[in-house]
């Protein structure tokens, strides 16, 4: 089956953008007072928190966020908050570990809600895609593992399609007759 899918991301590219990050966010949170949080948005990330996290060399701590925007394939505009966390991360820095940040709307619905009601010291965002094309909202990602530069529906990894697939070790662009078979399966 692998062999007929068009791969975004290899098992390999993905673990290099883990090792990656993990020295370079090793590097920028040496410094930091209090512990950092790592930030899983659910559930998208939680292959990439559980790959990056493991190499980060310094204590941190790590919790969930559950938001969703997504039907199907469609982005519904509207931002759900599913799960918050039970942290207090007054003061101390946040890394949000996202799978894919595309309109940014969800992410500026995270970054508001996490200043306005836990007050971090600072919000580090870390993705795995960008895609900034479709960006409508104004959103630094300060650690990108890959801009994508067209719209293509990605599975794998993480990503999903009405949950399925997210147990693929690597990223790829779903074909019609994928959703197709997934559908049949949902029917199950």
């Amino acid at each position: 089956m692998k062999e007929n899918r068009e791969i975004v991301l290899s098992e390999q590219e993905i673990q290099n953008i883990c090792n990656d990050f993990g020295k370079r966010l090793t590097e920028e949170l040496k410094n930091e007072e209090k512990t950092p949080l790592f930030l899983g948005v659910m559930k998208g990330a939680l292959n990439f928190m559980f790959d990056l996290i493991k190499r980060i060399d310094r204590p941190i701590y790590t919790d969930f966020i559950q938001i969703s925007s997504y039907a199907g394939v469609q982005s519904t505009g509207k931002i759900n908050l599913k799960k918050d966390f039970d942290m207090d991360i007054k003061d101390r820095t946040v890394v949000v570990v996202e799978d894919v940040v595309d309109t940014g709307i969800s992410m500026k619905y995270l970054i508001d809600h996490l200043n306005e009601n836990y007050k971090p010291k600072r919000i580090i965002i870390c993705a795995l895609f960008d895609k900034e094309y479709a960006r409508c909202e104004d959103i630094k990602i300060d650690y990108c593992g890959k801009v994508l530069k067209e719209n293509s529906f990605l599975v794998g990894y993480g990503l999903d399609y009405n949950e399925l697939e997210r147990n693929v070790p690597y990223v790829y662009i779903a074909k019609p007759e994928d959703i197709d078979r997934w559908n049949e399966e949902i029917q199950k």
